[in-house]
């Protein structure tokens, strides 16, 4: 057993996963994946690094302004996890028959046609998804298991509106970070999480005063 797993108390070494995004959501799920020692990632995003990303995509630097951005992710993710096999596909995207021997696909996009293609190709070959996405201080994530849970679009996630210019740093590190945990669920078996949207919402968070 690895330091990890004694430290966890679960071990997700033999898991892997596709991240679909590796902005401010997908290098949340992509480090806390390879924190809990997940076997096997695959970064995939066709986009490079601009200056509105770095408030919140804190894996990049300004030197790294027009960048591929997963193999950049893929280059820090292995120093901070060497026992993690990532690999990296910088293109977009529209067929996902290279997740066939993962266990489960993480969307982490801004956009809506991703997440339907995304939908469609796990609905049609029994592929497990999860989908997260943020608005401002509003943000959403789903996980779908074929056969077991609605899918994406019977579950309202295709309806959701993705606004780039805002995405606070807080937001995608909560959602991102509940999208890893989501996935870590799934691989360890535990299944009660699967078919709720999650979401949260800064303006619906109540607070317990506590009395001294």
């Amino acid at each position: 057993m690895s330091i990890k797993s004694e430290v966890q108390g679960f071990d997700i070494s033999k898991n892997s996963a596709v991240v679909i995004g590796c902005g401010g959501l997908g290098t949340n799920v992509a480090v806390h994946l390879a924190g809990a020692g997940i076997g096997k990632l695959l970064l995939v995003d066709f986009d490079t690094v601009e200056e509105r990303n770095l408030n919140r995509q804190y894996f990049y630097t300004p030197e790294d302004i027009g960048k591929a951005k997963c193999e950049l992710l893929k280059i820090r993710l292995s120093s901070y996890a060497p026992d993690c096999e990532i690999e990296w596909l910088n293109k977009k995207v529209n067929e996902f028959s290279f997740a066939d021997n993962y266990d489960i696909i993480i969307i982490a996009v801004d956009n809506i046609d991703t997440r339907k293609n995304v939908n469609d190709w796990c609905v049609k070959n029994k592929k497990p998804c999860i989908n997260g996405s943020i608005n401002g201080f509003l943000g959403f994530a789903y996980l779908f298991i074929p056969e077991k849970t609605a899918n994406l679009e019977k579950a309202g996630c295709l309806n959701e509106t993705d606004v780039k210019n805002q995405s606070p740093s807080v937001t995608a590190g909560l959602i991102g970070t509940f999208e890893a945990k989501l996935a870590i669920d799934y691989f360890l078996g535990n299944t009660d999480s699967a078919g709720k949207l999650y979401i949260f919402d800064n303006n619906e968070i109540h607070s317990l005063c506590v009395k001294e």
